[in-house]
């Protein structure tokens, strides 16, 4: 063995400065791609290292060691990433699930003077932008004039005719404008399309800066890259002075919910801006007002940032089958009551086709020929340009003109000339549905590999945002995307990767901060988090099903032990396990009682457990697997509010168990032994997550609703197991004792009190009286009686109202619970016990029902506006 032998790349060179380093460790760009690393072939590199002088500077602030370090820092960079929840959902993933965000370790430097020309043509492009929208909701003299066809405009889906006339707020109709950017082989800048209903990553953007900064914190701060803060806050300042309210507007960020592919970044950036984040069930509207559905009641909101497109956005005026939107959303909005960004009706702008027309524009509207160019375009719905570009597809890429169409974007030179021979037919037949463009190869900025510097085909999405009537400001960075190696196409929905963007400025960096603008510090600490009526409601059921699921596996793991035990357990004990069991759907109604088949019971128990989907018993139990699931749900559209750790033992939890069972549906020699390891290793871990609801929340309404709903379903299922022990008798039968006081999770307490008794007496006073016990039902009455006296201080008066609806604990008396009669067939029966246990169950149901009422539902506070 030659132990001489390097052990990686770094060991075989030994270049004499970084830029060395950086060379020998790269790879070329690929030929017709500029090569963002190094200098154009023009310069030649002569007199220096070949590399561009941006990237000349990145690595000598790194130095020589500091490229054995990077993979180290790749490594934290991932883990920084995971542990942040940086998530993305890719559509074209088979699996459909999360995804942790692809973000590359280097970034793509931009110097000064490439800067300042895409700033200056995006300012302009964005007034242009910002103007056609005016004249196409106004007086459509680009219609008139023919300067836009009409057929691209009011023929397409996205152009809303109930916008006709509206003037929104300081004339401003886009407050936020995206444009995809690419570095063309001659060293210009390129418009490739833009973005104008709802652009996405100003969020991850700003989650890169921070990651990437902090992995290069030395060359970050010698390279003077411009920071971002100040763009964020005049995008808040514009809003607020253009909003109805000024300056004391209510701002809410608008999401499509927990299901959308960029949910992180909604969350992410409504946190960061200090907005509100909401949903459409969110907001209700008044009298022509958008309000906001709090525990509270309704408050006004004045100014909405949307994530959703238009479409999405009220049912009564345009889809009519969106359960995002909010019903009556335009009529507020035409009657001036609301700032929302970006005004609706926007998608014809977003068309490739407009960028073939937006020269001409340009010049009638402006006065100015576009600084900033875009790619050669063509509508194929005008005949001569369908006529001139058909001879052109090899060399050019094939687009939808109407983005929500459906159709796909096709490379001209990845088809053959069968498939070329489609699409030409294809675009004969529908031309108004084809825009062709142009294709550029796009530049290639270096990433790491693990030891080679690789290049990849980058797209920059670079950022115009509001700070005032008319007034827009570029953000100095952008969000790189990357597309995979080998590939033409840079899309995150494609597998590729995202990349920071650094800026560089020849004068002073901006150390602008949120937190200038803020309130002071004394404001901030009397200032209350609103809880939505949604967030409560969830937090509500997440309390439920955390206790709900709770309760079924230890349920199910004392109903399997007695099940599987040598000595056949007594009758009264497995009618009990038998209605226990199908009161709480662990198995179907029609399976036969444990008392007539221990055997058949265990194993339909164990199959409803967590049943694979599309299995019969899909769907028809509600088992431990359900809850989890329904637990799951719940806790996914308030992520915002939970810890990553809580989120983290969630999904653990839920994915173990449906493992676990999997695994044991598989084995068909599987036994009771694996089930209850199953049930074990999901009780330990909800141990954890009540834990983190318990310890780890802030004790603010949201966290009373999901106490009462913990405890609402305690109430519910601990009386109802009590009065099934006393129906069928079981609390008679040593071993049925003991598995009722297991099911109150209290067996060491009560042997530490009572050692061996097994008597009514001590039963109903451990389990029914001690105010120290939180599975006794006093306890879980008085502490529920507490939570609702607590939300009427902050939420509604009439929570205190629900709280004497609850049977009071101070009535309760030992001795008359503990009298006991004989019934006719010789049993004891305990009249008054059981009547308590009755009134117990049904105030928990009200409860929930007038909870749902009062707070979810807002349906008794006065009309929704719904009429012209």
């Amino acid at each position: 063995m030659n132990h001489d032998a390097p052990d990686t790349l770094f060991d075989e060179l030994s270049p004499e400065s970084p830029g060395d380093w950086a060379l020998s460790l790269s790879v070329p760009a690929d030929e017709g791609h500029r090569d963002e690393l190094r200098l154009p072939p023009s310069a030649g590199g002569e007199g220096g290292s070949g590399l561009s002088a941006p990237w000349a500077s990145f690595f000598e602030h790194i130095g020589t060691d500091g490229f054995a370090e990077l993979n180290r820092r790749s490594d934290n960079l991932q883990r920084q990433i995971r542990d942040n929840g940086v998530t993305y959902n890719v559509y074209a993933d088979a699996s459909g699930q999360e995804r942790p965000w692809a973000l590359d370790l280097f970034p793509m430097i931009v110097p000064p003077q490439d800067w300042a020309r895409i700033e200056a043509g995006v300012m302009q492009r964005t007034r242009l932008l910002n103007a056609v929208m005016a004249d196409l909701y106004g007086e459509r003299d680009l219609l008139k004039q023919a300067l836009l066809p009409a057929a691209l405009v009011q023929g397409h889906p996205g152009y809303l005719r109930s916008m006709q006339g509206v003037k929104p707020p300081g004339d401003t109709w886009l407050h936020i404008v995206a444009f995809d950017l690419a570095h063309g082989p001659d060293g210009r800048w390129w418009v490739v399309g833009q973005r104008t209903q709802a652009p996405s990553g100003l969020g991850y953007l700003l989650e890169n800066r921070i990651a990437i900064s902090r992995q290069f914190p030395k060359a970050f701060a010698g390279m003077k890259v411009q920071r971002l803060a100040a763009s964020y806050r005049a995008l808040m300042d514009g809003i607020k002075a253009m909003a109805p309210e000024g300056e004391n507007a209510r701002i809410a960020l608008l999401t499509p919910g927990p299901y959308n592919e960029t949910y992180f970044e909604h969350a992410y950036l409504a946190r960061y801006l200090g907005l509100t984040l909401v949903e459409g069930h969110d907001l209700t509207v008044r009298d022509q007002r958008l309000y906001l559905k709090t525990l509270s009641g309704l408050e006004p909101v004045h100014a909405l940032i949307k994530r959703l497109d238009d479409e999405w956005l009220d049912p009564l005026e345009l889809r009519s089958d969106s359960r995002l939107g909010v019903p009556g959303l335009l009529q507020v909005l035409r009657a001036g009551n609301l700032l929302l960004a970006n005004a609706p009706g926007s998608a014809p702008l977003e068309s490739s086709a407009l960028l073939g027309f937006l020269p001409a524009i340009s010049r009638h509207l402006l006065g100015e020929e576009l600084s900033l160019p875009s790619l050669a375009t063509w509508w194929c719905g005008e005949s001569a340009a369908l006529r001139e570009v058909l001879p052109l597809l090899k060399d050019s890429v094939i687009k939808p003109t109407y983005p929500s169409s459906g159709l796909e974007t096709a490379m001209g030179q990845c088809l053959n000339p069968r498939e070329l021979n489609e699409w030409s037919g294809r675009m004969a037949r529908h031309p108004d549905d084809y825009t062709v463009q142009s294709w550029m190869p796009l530049s290639q900025t270096p990433t790491w590999s693990g030891e080679r510097l690789m290049p990849r085909s980058a797209i920059l999405r670079v950022f115009a945002l509001a700070d005032g009537p008319q007034s827009w400001r570029v953000l100095p960075g952008g969000l790189v995307r990357l597309a995979p190696r080998g590939q033409l196409m840079a899309s995150m929905q494609r597998g590729g990767s995202s990349a920071d963007c650094w800026v560089q400025t020849e004068g002073l960096v901006d150390h602008t901060s949120l937190l200038q603008s803020a309130p002071s510090t004394l404001a901030l600490a009397h200032q209350k988090r609103p809880v939505t009526s949604r967030a409560a409601e969830n937090l509500f059921w997440l309390g439920r099903y955390t206790e709900r699921a709770e309760n079924s596996i230890r349920l199910a793991q004392i109903a399997l032990n007695h099940l599987a035990g040598e000595e056949p357990s007594s009758r009264p004990l497995m009618a009990w396990l038998s209605a226990a069991a199908r009161e709480n759907s662990l198995v179907l109604p029609d399976v036969p009682g444990a008392e007539q088949s221990a055997r058949v019971f265990a194993r339909s128990l164990m199959a409803g457990l967590s049943p694979e989907p599309g299995t019969p018993l899909a769907g028809q139990t509600y088992s431990v697997g359900f809850n989890l699931r329904a637990l799951k749900a719940a806790a996914a559209q308030v992520r915002e509010r939970l810890s990553q750790e809580h989120w983290n033992l969630i999904e653990r939890t839920e994915a173990e168990f449906a493992h676990d069972c999997a695994d044991m549906a598989a084995d068909a020699e599987y036994g009771t032994a694996e089930a209850l390891a199953a049930l074990q290793n999901a009780s330990e871990l909800l141990a954890a997550i009540t834990g983190a609801q318990t310890d780890r929340m802030v004790r603010d309404n949201g966290w009373r609703l999901l106490s009462v709903g913990r405890h609402i379903e305690r109430l519910i299922t601990l009386s109802r197991a009590l009065a099934l022990g006393l129906e069928h008798h079981c609390v008679h039968d040593p071993a049925g004792f003991e598995a009722l006081v297991a099911l109150f999770d209290s067996t060491i307490t009560f042997h530490a009190l009572y050692q061996q008794r097994r008597d009514m007496v001590a039963l109903i006073d451990l389990l029914v009286m001690d105010r120290d016990n939180p599975r006794s039902l006093a306890w879980v009455v008085q502490t529920l009686r507490s939570r609702l006296a607590k939300l009427s201080l902050s939420a509604m008066p009439q929570d205190a109202a629900l709280a004497m609806d609850l049977p009071d604990p101070d009535t309760w008396v030992l001795a008359d619970l503990s009298n006991w009669q004989r019934a006719p067939d010789g049993q004891r029966t305990w009249s008054e016990l059981a009547g308590l246990l009755d009134d117990c169950e049904a105030a928990a149901c009200a409860l929930s029902e007038d909870i749902t009422r009062l707070h979810f539902s807002h349906a008794d506070r006065g009309n929704q506006s719904v009429g012209a």
